[in-house]
């Protein structure tokens, strides 16, 4: 492993990347301990590019290198499935095919934290520096936390599988594609803002982090990324405390969100100059529905508000009632004036018309949480109860031979018709869920074998793919959260059975506290996964209205490699986390924990038009942390870093999270 130092001169008339001294730069590499080095860059004469800082591997077999760069790149994204899909993202091929490349360079802020690494040959290559430079009173120099001056400068990250490579840059290069979003993607820039200048005379100071440990799969990235948490972290803004937030989200959602002829909140709500405008984009969890009614229905319990309750409890009732598919046992997606039916606005991207099992699953998890609670409370609805019995029976006889539960499901019989994806996790979670509350252990011994297989396929990996149902089986966060949940569920039936009676004997464990440590394991690594989308910083965002209201990004994930942009659903697993915690002491899960309750207190308006929209309380799903996502604007045309709305099943995700366990450590 050695480093090497190349540039590009914004002058040169050429995109290579050259040796430093053809460009006038001369540099040393100093030592600082066994892991850290030096780079001192001066220059000659002037010289404005691009500076790039690469840690190469030379013996083993680079096509077979997985990179990861957190938030961005995942192995190779998927490198090696079909590239003609409707939703574009970064992939690595040892041939370039758009949009696969054997190479890539990317602004810093795209990543969740500021490394690349690099896996093969049972060892991990790592290497983090500074997202940014500043300027002080006396020189430009890159940012740590405690350092203050004003913003320089974004710097960049990269990966090469044909040069075995991973690297830094000064100054940054977008190549060899900018994806705005997975559909508008630009082509290699010429360098203009993004180059780096340094003057004749003038010497430049860049502090590496390296590292190099041995590895026996690729979770092993995560001993790298706690240490650079450590480096790097900052804590979220307190724009607003916990009740104060819950009580403005749900207050809005109850007063500007609720459609009473529909049943049902909206999935947008916009302030016009005089009047809102509405639009429904009908679904019964994901993004509207259940998502939203749920959350509403906990807050209602929280602040005491019964129209909250009762609005939420409306909303549950019609989706059961009514949303049966008699011919399979499953729930029909959507109501479109009065129709049900399984064509929401994701349909025309599905390869397989039929249920979706994510929706499915979903929704009846939240069923089973709604129904929970007002048990809890002192109100029993059997046929919430008799609804998720209904459809998780339907569910638990769709599995393959792998274990896996299925993408889509007939709208005729039911069978599974389409896997290979992470998306049918949820109905492992409602399955789960369902066990926990109702002693029914039909389901343990199957549900073991699906969690094992969930585990080893994808989180040992770190590869989890096809969750959401707008990415193309893309690598997301999404899917994660519901096997975070599922096995949340799992843990909590096998200790309970442990404790009293022993029967995980029956599950095919021979050991109770086994099975437990192996689970609570399992729990531990998809967290971790989740935290690679999460980040660790506040990046300076320069772009209104978040760059206006000093929005943090520190705690909110990013949504997938597809979607580039930041959204709430990560902040619906504290409980997840609380109950990891409440079995073992993880100093990195409280510090994401605690990262991930504050951010969620910060993104909506705490007085009317904060984020230069609407009233107190509300919240849209989007925050544009990097360039990601820009296609919002003002009324001038200038770009805006969110959407202008209320989003009822965004806020929800915040309400879901903040109303459990995380509102009772208020007390």
């Amino acid at each position: 492993m050695d480093i090497r130092i190349t540039a590009r001169d914004k002058n040169s008339g050429t995109e290579e990347y050259r040796l430093p001294e053809e460009s006038g730069l001369n540099y040393s590499i100093v030592d600082v301990n066994s892991k850290d080095r030096l780079i001192n860059i001066s220059a000659d004469s002037d010289f404005d590019g691009v500076i790039r800082i690469a840690l190469h591997v030379e013996d083993g077999d680079k096509a077979s290198r997985r990179f990861f760069l957190p938030g961005f790149m995942y192995g190779t994204n998927r490198g090696e499935a079909p590239l003609l899909v409707d939703s574009k993202a970064p992939r690595i091929r040892m041939k370039e095919d758009f949009p696969a490349s054997p190479w890539w360079m990317v602004r810093s802020d795209r990543l969740s934290y500021p490394v690349a690494m690099m896996y093969g040959e049972k060892r991990i290559i790592g290497l983090s520096a500074s997202p940014y430079y500043l300027r002080t009173s006396e020189r430009r120099t890159p940012w740590e936390p405690g350092i203050t001056g004003e913003f320089d400068q974004y710097t960049g990250f990269g990966c090469s599988m044909e040069d075995g490579e991973i690297w830094y840059t000064l100054g940054y290069e977008n190549a060899p594609w900018l994806f705005i979003d997975s559909h508008k993607i630009s082509q290699r820039a010429e360098l203009k803002e993004n180059s780096f200048g340094i003057k004749a005379g003038e010497t430049i100071s860049v502090k590496l982090h390296i590292f190099d440990i041995p590895a026996e799969d690729e979770r092993s990235i995560h001993d790298i990324l706690k240490k650079v948490y450590s480096i790097y972290h900052q804590e979220p803004r307190r724009a607003s405390g916990l009740k104060d937030a819950v009580k403005d989200m749900a207050t809005a959602i109850m007063t500007y969100a609720w459609m009473k002829d529909e049943h049902s909140y909206t999935c947008f709500v916009f302030d016009r100059e005089d009047h809102f405008e509405y639009r429904l984009l009908p679904s019964i969890s994901w993004t509207n529905g259940l998502s939203a009614a749920v959350p509403m229905l906990v807050s209602g319990h929280r602040l005491g508000i019964e129209e909250m309750r009762s609005q939420a409890i409306d909303c549950i009732d019609h989706i059961v009632h009514c949303s049966m598919n008699e011919r399979n046992d499953l729930p029909y997606l959507v109501e479109h004036d009065g129709v049900w039916s399984n064509h929401g606005w994701w349909y025309e991207k599905q390869n397989t018309p039929g249920h979706v099992a994510y929706l499915v699953g979903q929704s009846v998890y939240l069923i089973l949480k709604a129904y929970e609670w007002e048990k809890d409370n002192g109100t029993i609805h059997d046929d919430w109860m008799g609804f998720a019995k209904r459809v998780i029976a339907r569910t638990e006889k769709s599995r393959n031979q792998d274990g896996e539960y299925p993408y889509v499901l007939s709208d005729k019989t039911g069978a599974g018709v389409e896997y290979d994806s992470f998306s049918g996790a949820w109905c492992m979670a409602a399955a789960a869920y369902y066990t926990y509350l109702t002693g029914d252990r039909s389901y343990m011994e199957d549900m073991l074998r699906s969690e094992k297989y969930y585990h080893d396929t994808y989180i040992k990996h770190q590869e989890c793919y096809a969750g959401p149902l707008d990415i193309d089986k893309n690598i997301d966060s999404e899917g994660i959260l519901s096997y975070i949940r599922a096995v949340h569920y799992l843990h909590a039936v096998i200790s309970e059975d442990g404790a009293v009676s022993g029967k995980c004997d029956k599950y095919g464990v021979n050991e109770a506290r086994k099975a437990e440590e192996e689970i609570l394991d399992h729990m531990r690594d998809a967290l971790y996964y989740e935290y690679t989308f999460k980040f660790c910083y506040n990046s300076p965002i320069k772009v209104p209205p978040l760059s206006k209201v000093g929005w943090s990004s520190c705690g909110g994930s990013i949504t997938s490699v597809t979607n580039p942009h930041i959204h709430p659903m990560s902040s619906s697993i504290l409980d997840e986390m609380i109950y990891y915690l409440n079995f073992r002491e993880d100093s990195y899960i409280r510090d994401r924990y605690m990262d991930t309750k504050f951010w969620s207190c910060q993104c909506h308006n705490t007085y009317d038009k904060e984020f230069d929209y609407g009233k107190v309380g509300w919240m849209s799903e989007r925050f544009c942390h990097s360039e990601g996502l820009l296609t919002e604007t003002y009324p001038d045309g200038s770009p805006a870093s969110t959407w202008f709305a209320l989003m009822p099943w965004a806020a929800g995700s915040i309400l879901e999270g903040l109303t459990g366990k995380a509102w009772d450590e208020e007390e």
